[in-house]
């Protein structure tokens, strides 16, 4: 892309002018519709005009200087050969990072950039992290042989975990992938489901089987789950085993209790990487029984080689909408906490 274009009248310009050399990346850049522009007009409060080969933007100079930084890092984005979706925009948005390739001593399976860009590569598709929190999480479950994802739903945690696992797994740096969950019925009692166990059971693993299609061929998801090199069981399943050369994930971890946590956590075993995510708000444990992701947070976080991060409201990337809804309980639990302490 041509350096940038102010106007003339610099003291008091309330416009930036950006010439692109390749009119067909333009018109990816842009979307159907100019849908992409409009994306981010809005995160960035600019107003963006499409002259020929130029965009024309207008606006306060800070959000200029952002929307350009946006709009440039998704250009080489699309030089590269890669396609530019709304979730690339968000990324771009809330990260505002410009991606310059480098050689990665681990091969091909993690790709850093500029300012620490991420790519993880599965068999389907590239991931991303779209927040800071996002980045760093990911750079500790390659770093760390036992790391802990906390924060709302809707953040990645899991996803972001299974890609990763993925990743190591065609890489040849596991064996198999273990994916594991508490099976703690949600006002639902397990024994009024229909089927056999496995069948009582699925549902609850469902999350982790909707996340390994996003990145495994379904064939190849089917041949793996067969032979077993993939495994997808409930917490109550990995008791007496010892998971070794394995990329283990324990998901909704602030449903196991306290012995369930530590029954998991020994399991880990030489060559393994263990992940623990949860949701310390969405707790559906009997009343009375304590989480055992609280005491694992407690206890184990001043061990070093143990990566504890933390997701807020501000790291969710699904729907906008849940991350005003997550906002709203937060400040409902504050109030609370407010008056039981005046």
């Amino acid at each position: 892309m041509s350096a940038t274009t102010l106007s003339p009248d610099l003291p008091t310009a309330t416009e930036a002018k950006l010439e692109f050399p390749d009119n067909r990346l333009l018109i990816d850049l842009c979307g159907e519709f100019d849908k992409n522009l409009a994306q981010v007009e809005g995160g960035a409060d600019v107003q963006i005009i499409r002259r020929g080969n130029q965009l024309i933007i207008m606006g306060d100079p800070d959000n200029r200087a952002a929307a350009i930084e946006v709009l440039g890092a998704l250009y080489a984005r699309l030089e590269t050969g890669k396609s530019v979706e709304a979730g690339d925009i968000d990324r771009e948005m809330r990260m505002g990072l410009t991606p310059r390739r480098t050689t990665d001593d681990d091969g091909d399976q993690i790709e850093m950039f500029k300012n620490d860009h991420i790519e993880i590569k599965t068999r389907k598709k590239l991931v991303e992290p779209r927040t800071d929190a996002q980045k760093a999480y990911v750079k500790s479950l390659f770093n760390n042989e036992l790391a802990f994802g906390i924060g709302p739903a809707g953040t990645g945690k899991t996803y972001l975990a299974v890609a990763v696992g993925v990743s190591m797994f065609i890489g040849g740096h596991v064996d198999k992938i273990i994916l594991s969950r508490p099976a703690v019925e949600a006002g639902e009692k397990l024994g009024y489901l229909p089927g056999d166990m496995k069948d009582k059971v699925d549902p609850y693993m469902q999350p982790l089987y909707d996340a390994l299609n996003d990145f495994l061929p379904a064939k190849q998801l089917a041949k793996l789950l067969e032979d077993k090199r993939i495994e997808i069981a409930p917490l109550a399943f990995m008791r007496g085993r010892t998971l070794s050369n394995a990329f283990v994930v324990l998901d909704e971890a602030q449903n196991a209790t306290t012995m369930q946590m530590k029954m998991f956590l020994t399991r880990l075993g030489e060559g393994s990487r263990m992940v623990i995510t949860g949701d310390r708000t969405q707790i559906d444990l009997p009343r009375g029984v304590p989480s055992g992701l609280a005491d694992a947070e407690r206890l184990l976080n001043t061990i070093p080689s143990i990566s504890f991060n933390y997701f807020t409201s501000k790291d969710v990337v699904r729907h906008p909408l849940v991350a005003a809804i997550i906002e709203a309980y937060e400040a409902d639990h504050e109030k609370m906490l407010a008056r039981k302490n005046s």
